[in-house]
């Protein structure tokens, strides 16, 4: 049971992402002057823009370099456990989002993963459910948002976190403070090291795609913003497919 300080720095941050798209959204209806170069599908484009390129020279002076050394000086096998134990713990939340959005059978399946994984495979270090056909799955608490109902959103990039939606912006505290082990791991130094170490491990992961991402896209911004949405839209449609057994026999 989350103790009542907790709900209350809970309550603070949700409260706080909620406040941070509303006035986001306020900025990009101010001024209702006609503006031709404004894409209707992303109204928030120049204030993504802004972050988008805080986020990048982060990336650039912080966190590739460091991945880049964690590549160097981690041998293979022991980054790929360690991804492998970060993605485990990503689970948690992923079994509580699978049952709020009555997907029971990919409950049980995720459910079934955290337990294998956790056990036999040493705390997620080696994927021993992958190897026996259990696919690995990650929901979270804005997937669950849309599939009750919620999915006319707009791209949003946040500072720190990247691409997402006002939606999802509303997940994140969600999934962090009520689902995740994060807050219940002390002392908070640890819990940060932690979660530094969760970043480290996810940013390293993503160097592969580095140059595939420079050869393909002319304008990055807009290279991540289509792929962001088309693989939200594709999540949100797969999970009410998931959701209504019936679905597709009505088609």
């Amino acid at each position: 049971m989350i103790c009542n300080s907790k709900f209350k720095k809970f309550l603070k941050l949700a409260s706080g992402v909620i406040l941070f798209a509303l006035i986001t959204n306020a900025f990009a209806q101010v001024d209702e002057t006609p503006k031709p170069r404004v894409n209707p599908k992303d109204p928030y484009e120049k204030f993504n823009r802004v972050m988008y390129t805080f986020n990048d020279k982060l990336d650039t002076f912080i966190l590739k370099p460091i991945a880049t050394a964690y590549i160097k000086i981690v041998p293979k096998p022991l980054s790929k456990g360690i991804s492998n134990a970060f993605y485990n713990i990503d689970t948690i939340p992923t079994v509580f989002n699978d049952v709020l959005q009555a997907n029971f059978y990919q409950a049980t399946s995720d459910a079934w993963r955290l337990g294998i994984n956790s056990t036999v495979g040493i705390l997620g270090l080696f994927d021993v459910a992958g190897d026996i056909g259990l696919e690995p799955n990650k929901e979270d608490f804005g997937l669950t948002l849309a599939r009750w109902g919620y999915t006319n959103t707009n791209y949003l990039v946040l500072p720190f976190f990247g691409p997402s939606t006002p939606r999802d912006a509303i997940g994140l505290p969600v999934d962090y403070y009520l689902f995740s082990i994060y807050p219940h791991i002390y002392p908070t130094t640890q819990r940060y090291e932690l979660y530094g170490l969760g970043v480290i491990s996810r940013r390293a992961s993503l160097l592969q795609y580095s140059d595939v991402m420079e050869q393909a896209s002319i304008d990055k911004y807009v290279f991540l913003r289509d792929a962001y949405m088309q693989r939200r839209a594709y999540l949100i449609q797969r999970n009410k497919e998931l959701g209504d057994p019936y679905l597709d026999k009505a088609k």
